[in-house]
């Protein structure tokens, strides 16, 4: 009986589909440029410049990531690009809308005496990082020219990093352990996941989670059979040999080790669920993946019992009751949350000797560490305003929650787009998990099948994370929302993930190489 596999590439479409690719395209630009102009007549009563100037370039931008991709790989997925391109154009429209400098109805609210939280949106930035993540795509397209040529000179492919597994996975490591290095790793938010080159802030982990990919994928091709087959029954569970559990544990305390160095528990999960997933892939048993959640909820468990891990409790306790920590809380040694917020006194007597940040000096004082839950439940009351259809675009009050423009961009959605304008973002992703899940089982190579497997997972995880997060259905971490967020970091790393599944799906659906008719030839095939 034939592979799951075959029997999927045997009903693909072998011909190209660049036409549907472009029509796609084209509607996501509609969908864009509707978002820029929207926002302007809401705000003015007129179309904004942005509407020609950021839209514009991004449709530049989306037409030329298209004719590379229909060039070099013609039998690629026909979705994977036109959903990229819509949910960075969405994103990049509503930072536009939150920027500073083109917000009207933030400066009308500042006239009206509103509260507000300053912030950094940068359409022009944002922008920037754009056109440099679809130049990444556009260069990862042409280079990974064949990956069943894995020796073709000058090309670099999914199927050649194979033969590098250790190395990438080694540098792997160093790009996570970067922000802990003393001099350019930076502490943000209490978490220290940032590095300073320069003038730029670089987020190392966003390309590290493309490198351990091909590190699991790798390693895991190659101990596929033993870690399926071999083992003690126990139960309704197959457990493993100790010999074969040994990574699963390694990786482990890994991430417990992120997570004690950076204090980021949304990363450790994050590689952590990755390496599980990729496992299950590769063996097919149920035991690994609980095996996984048992180390995985006995090290979180472990972590906030330890008193030098407080801000993971923390978070742990905002995600349970934010209420004491809403405007400036102070977790105490004994465990009690004490508020230090702008109607504290202590909060009145650091403000009046002049203190930048009244709030952490406040605590710093007590000897507690400080929290802030204002984010989350600003994010809750967007969601609330927004209601099923939303206020539409440029008409509600997003920047009042703080950092709306990047970790809390999906609550700024909910607010002007509605419940029913998130459920279409969340199938965009799910849209783009599904392609990826299908180039998996149709690709012919065991590694490439696990690649494609990872990449997909880890943008879905990261999806996840960062959505159940804000909606505080899991406790708050620190991810960006793909392609929707600000930043650089996280922009570049996901056009590279595009590239990449757009590679391996142009080999999965491109039709088999015919055989040679005429008995006077003679094929010669390599060997290498």
């Amino acid at each position: 009986m034939n592979s799951l596999g075959e029997q999927i590439r045997a009903v693909l479409p072998y011909q190209r589909r660049n036409a549907a690719s472009f029509a796609l395209l084209l509607f996501a630009m509609v969908l864009t440029l509707s978002a820029f102009a929207e926002v302007g007549l809401a705000r003015d009563g007129y179309l904004p410049a942005g509407l020609f100037t950021y839209g514009g370039a991004l449709l530049v931008l989306a037409l030329a990531a298209y004719f590379v991709q229909a060039k070099f790989l013609p039998y690629a997925d026909p979705l994977l690009l036109p959903l990229a391109v819509a949910l960075n154009g969405l994103g990049l429209a509503m930072i536009y809308r939150l920027d500073l400098d083109t917000s009207e109805g933030h400066k009308v609210a500042q006239l009206a005496g509103k509260k507000l939280i300053p912030d950094d949106a940068n359409a022009t930035q944002q922008l920037i990082w754009t056109f440099v993540g679809i130049v990444l795509f556009v260069g990862a397209v042409m280079i990974m020219r064949e990956t069943t040529k894995p020796d073709a000179p000058l090309s670099f492919t999914p199927k050649t990093a194979q033969r590098y597994t250790y190395l990438i996975g080694l540098t792997a490591i160093i790009l996570l352990l970067l922000p802990i290095v003393p001099g350019i790793g930076a502490q943000i938010n209490g978490a220290r996941v940032w590095i300073h080159v320069g003038p730029l802030s670089v987020q190392p982990g966003e390309f590290a989670k493309l490198l351990l990919v091909v590190f699991f994928a790798g390693y895991l091709v190659n101990k596929r059979q033993a870690m399926s087959l071999i083992g003690k029954k126990i139960g309704p569970f197959s457990l493993p040999r100790a010999r074969d559990l040994g990574p699963i544990v390694v990786i482990w305390f890994f991430c417990l080790g992120v997570l004690f160095m950076q204090k980021d528990l949304g990363t450790a999960l994050l590689f952590f669920g990755l390496f599980v997933s990729m496992l299950y892939i590769a063996t097919q048993r149920v035991s690994w993946v609980a095996i996984g959640v048992g180390l995985l909820a006995v090290g979180v468990f472990v972590a906030t019992q330890l008193p030098f891990m407080a801000h993971v409790n923390q978070r742990i306790d905002i995600w349970q009751n934010p209420k004491p920590y809403f405007d400036g809380g102070c977790l105490l040694d004994s465990g009690k949350v004490v508020p230090v917020n702008p109607d504290t006194t202590i909060y009145k007597q650091f403000k009046a000797q002049g203190s930048g940040y009244p709030g952490y000096a406040a605590c710093a004082k007590l000897g507690g560490e400080y929290s802030d839950s204002r984010q989350l439940m600003m994010g809750l009351f967007s969601l609330g305003e927004g209601g099923v259809l939303g206020k539409g675009l440029g008409q509600g009050e997003p920047w009042r929650t703080p950092l709306s423009f990047s970790d809390f961009i999906f609550d700024s959605m909910g607010e002007e787009l509605g419940l029913t304008g998130l459920m279409a973002l969340l199938l965009v992703y799910a849209l783009i998990v599904q392609r990826g899940m299908k180039t998996a089982v149709a690709a012919r190579d065991p590694y490439l099948k696990l690649f494609a497997g990872g990449v997909s997972f880890v943008l879905g995880l990261q999806v996840f994370v960062i959505v159940g997060g804000v909606t505080k259905l899991i406790p708050l971490t620190g991810l960006t929302t793909p392609f929707l967020s600000q930043g650089g970091s996280s922009l570049m790393a996901n056009w590279i993930l595009i590239a990449i599944l757009v590679r391996m799906s142009h080999d999965a659906r491109k039709p088999a190489p015919q055989a040679i008719q005429d008995e006077g030839m003679t094929q010669i095939v390599s060997t290498r």
